[in-house]
């Protein structure tokens, strides 16, 4: 009896150390994954398990350009397919100081979508907001390597690894800027080039800019315009205007780049819009126009030619559409400056690497099934699902071809807008590559499966001039560094002085503003910040080659 009893006290005794010894490796495990949590240097370690886990989660998900609720058809496909759920965040003001906010603060989302033009992405990189994906796509991301191919190595950050995906990426010769003219004036005044196909010579378009002035002084007793620009968009009339020159981002002396404005051919360019103004051909309150305003004197019928990407004359072709039909329309057209090859005009100027920069934070606790779900939207199936939709619903796959239904595309052009809400086809545009997909259909079924006769001219007439920006984007200094006030300073001297030239009275005005611009440009600094362009330029290229 003494025996059993000892026997079930040393049981007993050997039971409780085991219950012990579990808790504590328990505690242990605990304690480990309290401070593992994902960070910017080991986030992207991979469980093989992560590639089959459909466990339903949510993500929380910053994108700076929408903000509705994730509840769509689509959105509810791609639940479907990850079993994930995203709780959209967006800030009701400026977007990029909600993203400086969050970083200063450390309340960060899941996920986030921020410009790829500003200098937030190498703030969020460089505080290690953001973690690496090399690891997360080699593992988990076929997809992704398999559609971003070389895109990979050119977002690449200076120590050589991503920290984030680009949004809109892939080149594809789709015009910009264009010089858009009326189309029923064309037909007039130069019937031969109504169609498009051929350019016009920077003579032959001032003369025609004359010819509407003179045959058609005013409209309904209003005085006309014969070109319009908006002040407030400056880059799209500076753009337009540098197409007709060949200019690029700089100036590129002999392997050196430099402000564009030092370009000789900058100062012709200057000179013509100069002369333009003072013969009264260019609207002479231009410099003051607001978009609203110069829309409006558009659709008014009272301008014969406008600056700017085609696209951004919607509205003002809408009213004019419904006054006097297609041909009142402006449409975009080439005009080419002396000398220039019609084929080196740089109206279109795009970047490969897209708009936006999408990437994973710190704070992510997910970062295995964060990727699964990329992977996902990133694939070709991905992308027709975010911007074809459902398929059965919005589309059908015949002869292995994406056949979009009759009622989607009509769904589009009756309204726009509210069929995108509507059915959540392009409402979520995460990790679109431009272009078609294997089958020859474009992957942006609203933008590019059918085209409108404005498109269809822009293509014809400048879809030769689309260049690649993204050797030269955001190569300035960055931000918070004493460098950045030189930089600002020097933009703002420019902007300043290009104004005044194009509003000068007279050559020799221009001229004297053109040089003091420079001297202002040297005592603000400009070589220091030259130099460290050039710098970023060379670190640039050889991180790419």
């Amino acid at each position: 009896m003494l025996n059993a009893r000892k026997s079930i006290a040393l049981l007993l005794a050997l039971m409780l150390v085991l219950i012990v010894f579990s808790g504590c490796a328990k505690k242990a495990d605990n304690g480990a994954a309290a401070t593992n949590a994902p960070s910017a240097t080991d986030a992207a370690v991979v469980s093989p398990a992560a590639t089959d886990d459909n466990t339903p989660i949510k993500l929380t998900f910053f994108d700076m350009n929408t903000g509705d609720a994730f509840d769509n058809a689509v959105a509810k496909e791609i639940t479907k397919r990850t079993g994930i759920t995203l709780e959209i965040q967006q800030p009701t003001g400026n977007p990029s100081e909600k993203l400086n906010l969050m970083l200063a603060s450390s309340d960060l989302p899941d996920m986030v979508l921020m410009s790829r033009g500003s200098d937030v992405v190498a703030k969020y990189t460089a505080a290690g907001a953001i973690i690496p994906l090399n690891d997360l796509i080699d593992k988990l991301g076929p997809d992704v390597s398999k559609m971003y191919g070389d895109t990979l190595k050119k977002t690449r950050y200076s120590d050589g690894k991503n920290y984030y995906l680009s949004n809109w990426y892939g080149l594809e010769n789709e015009p910009v800027f264009g010089m858009n003219l009326r189309k029923d004036i064309i037909k007039e005044l130069a019937p031969d080039k109504a169609d498009g196909g051929t350019p016009f010579t920077t003579d032959e378009f001032a003369a025609l800019l004359k010819s509407y002035k003179d045959k058609y002084p005013q409209v309904d007793g209003k005085t006309t315009i014969p070109l319009s620009m908006s002040g407030e968009n400056m880059g799209a009339t500076l753009g337009t205007f540098k197409g007709m020159w060949g200019l690029k981002s700089y100036f590129d002396d002999n392997g050196v780049l430099k402000y564009d404005v030092k370009d000789p051919k900058y100062k012709e360019m200057i000179q013509f819009m100069n002369k333009l103004f003072r013969d009264g051909l260019m609207d002479q309150e231009w410099a003051i126009n607001k978009n609203q305003t110069w829309e409006q004197k558009i659709s008014n019928g009272i301008v014969f030619a406008s600056t700017g990407a085609y696209w951004d004359l919607g509205n003002a072709n809408t009213a004019l559409k419904k006054i006097g039909g297609d041909d009142k329309q402006l449409y975009p057209y080439k005009v080419i400056a002396p000398g220039v090859d019609p084929a080196k005009t740089t109206f279109g100027g795009r970047s490969s690497l897209g708009w936006d920069a999408i990437a994973i934070t710190k704070a992510n606790k997910y970062p295995e099934r964060t990727m699964k779900l990329i992977n996902f939207l990133a694939s070709e199936e991905g992308q027709y699902l975010l911007m074809w939709g459902v398929e059965g619903k919005d589309w059908d796959l015949k002869d292995g071809k994406h056949v979009p239904k009759p009622e989607t595309l009509q769904g589009f052009k009756d309204d726009w807008g509210g069929y995108v809400k509507k059915t959540g086809i392009r409402k979520w545009t995460w990790f679109i590559k431009n272009g078609p997909g294997t089958d020859g259909t474009p992957l942006d079924l609203a933008g590019r499966f059918i085209r409108g006769d404005i498109d269809k001219m822009a293509l014809k007439n400048l879809a030769d001039s689309v260049w690649d920006t993204s050797p030269y984007d955001n190569l300035g200094p960055v931000g918070g560094t004493p460098e950045t006030l030189l930089a600002q300073k020097i933009q703002d001297v420019m902007t300043q002085g290009i104004t005044k030239m194009i509003l000068a009275k007279s050559d020799a005005d221009l001229n004297s503003t053109y040089d003091k611009m420079l001297v202002d440009m040297k005592s603000a600094g400009d070589s220091k910040v030259e130099s460290i362009i050039n710098e970023n330029y060379n670190t640039r290229m050889k991180l790419w080659n």
